[in-house]
């Protein structure tokens, strides 16, 4: 059985610990909120933009309009993983690799030399990099994991045009964590490039366009612009999603370690009183003798 000076310091050590877990749900759920108010103030300007060029590709015949519309056999693939830097986020990490390693095993055909990896965040890069394989890695863009920004993302993201224009790549997807709430955020597996129909909205309103000076210098400008927006809608989604499980995480970790305190209390009290009861005996028991 532990002794009293144990468990005292068992329930310090765990003190301290809730301290840290505590610190850590704060400072996350604040980073959270900002994330938050990011995807808000977005949003409405990329659902706009993306909803033009959905319905203007659905309504124009999508393939024939442009170069990033044209389907290729995929000879060569490039896939972009969001994930943290650090970690006590829950499964956050967890589910990007298990997620990349199963959308890689479907590319079984295609030669790892010929997949590009662009990991973004520390713990996919470290991952995937000491399993040795061909897989071209990019780097891990650990800036971005941590201070996400529509400048950052954007030289990744023309890098990935250039090389779609330039038929290095013939497919492009991105793998990332899409934020629902502070406890829910889903993995989610999306194509990149090509565009596709099937990834259109189908509205059919609102299409009344006056375009000038042509159609197809329209989509030369427009779908490159949506392409930046929706990776940097990815990164929010991530940012926000790492956050939002890092604050779940430590809120659970600080009940535990309240939990753990309380008990710990409990026990070191009982383990007093029987002290305390055992010196009385003995006291009492010292005094019958001297009767």
């Amino acid at each position: 059985m532990a002794s009293l000076k144990e468990i005292r310091g068992r329930i310090n050590s765990v003190t301290n610990t809730r301290k840290i877990t505590g610190a850590m749900k704060m400072v996350s759920s604040a980073k959270l909120h900002r994330a938050q108010d990011a995807i808000m103030r977005f949003y409405p300007y990329w659902k706009k933009i993306s909803g033009i060029m959905d319905v203007y590709l659905e309504n124009n015949g999508g393939e024939d309009l442009s170069i990033l519309t044209k389907q290729r056999k995929v000879g060569r693939l490039a896939i972009v993983a969001f994930s943290s830097n650090s970690s006590l986020c829950g499964v956050f990490n967890a589910n990007v690799q298990k997620k990349l390693s199963e959308v890689l095993a479907g590319y079984s055909a295609v030669s790892p030399k010929n997949i590009s990896l662009y990991l973004i965040g520390k713990k996919i890069y470290e991952e995937f990099t000491k399993k040795k394989s061909d897989y071209a890695i990019k780097g891990a863009f650990a800036e971005l994991a941590d201070k996400p920004n529509y400048e950052g993302m954007n030289v990744i993201t023309n890098e990935l045009l250039k090389r779609f224009f330039e038929n290095d790549v013939d497919r492009m997807e991105i793998i990332y964590n899409k934020f629902k709430n502070t406890a829910i955020q889903s993995i989610t597996h999306e194509p990149l490039l090509p565009i596709t129909l099937a990834e259109t909205t189908g509205k059919k309103e609102n299409t009344n366009y006056i375009i000038e000076p042509n159609p197809q210098q329209l989509l030369e400008a427009l779908i490159p612009s949506v392409i930046r927006l929706q990776m940097y809608r990815v990164m929010l989604n991530s940012y926000a999603s790492e956050h939002g499980a890092r604050t779940t995480a430590m809120q659970i970790a600080t009940d535990n370690a309240d939990e753990l305190i309380n008990n710990l209390v409990i026990q070191y009290n009982k383990l007093r009183q029987d002290a305390i009861t055992k010196e009385i005996i003995d006291i009492v028991g010292g005094t019958e003798v001297f009767r």
